[in-house]
């Protein structure tokens, strides 16, 4: 029962493996394992020895480290970019609404419940943002699709974009730490490019 797992809700579980001498064979270039499992409906395991489900999914992929590395990189600038796009319309709608000095305190107060629902609101990307977000999307794309023939790159965003969905992303592409992400649209949007 130490070992045993729950998943109240539908959830994708992502580690890296960096190998130090099981490698592909044929490939020259430095490649880092990706592991993932992830159930489609909640779960409860109690006894792992009898355990059997039609909803939980499990599966590897080699992955070039260059490219994860250049990916993230590129996720971290889309982060920001998000980020700067919400904070100015922040400062707009701000702006539009005058205050009194004890309507802004009380704001002052509720900030942190206001941020966290920012984060998860979806953002209005200006156009340099949306090419930026197809970009890096097309990479994760690229880099899940087990058919390369089929990551073709991304004409529109195939969820909505959050700070929590672009932080989820950036997160999962760190080889240093896993991440586990249930945001239901960009959930959906990984688990169909891993079948």
């Amino acid at each position: 029962e130490r070992r045993a797992a729950n998943a109240s809700n539908k959830e994708i579980n992502i580690q890296w493996y960096i190998p130090s001498l099981a490698k592909p064979s044929n490939d020259t270039e430095t490649k880092v394992l990706l592991l993932y499992a992830y159930n489609t409906k909640p779960v409860k395991i109690s006894n792992i020895k009898i355990f059997s489900s039609m909803s939980v999914f499990s599966g590897h992929l080699w992955i070039p480290l260059a490219r994860i590395i250049s990916l993230r990189e590129e996720l971290s600038n889309l982060k920001q970019q998000v980020e700067k796009l919400m904070q100015s319309f922040e400062s707009l709608s701000a702006a539009s609404e005058p205050t009194s000095f004890l309507e802004q305190s009380e704001t002052l107060e509720i900030m942190p419940s206001k941020k966290s629902k920012m984060n998860v609101a979806k953002v209005h990307l200006d156009e340099k943002t949306e090419e930026m977000a197809k970009r890096c999307l097309s990479e994760v794309k690229a880099l899940l699709t087990v058919v390369p023939a089929l990551s073709l790159p991304l004409t529109e965003i195939p969820f909505d974009v959050t700070l929590q969905s672009i932080a989820s992303l950036e997160d999962m592409f760190d080889p240093a730490n896993g991440c586990i992400i249930t945001e239901e649209s960009l959930f959906n949007w990984i688990i169909s490019l891993l079948h």
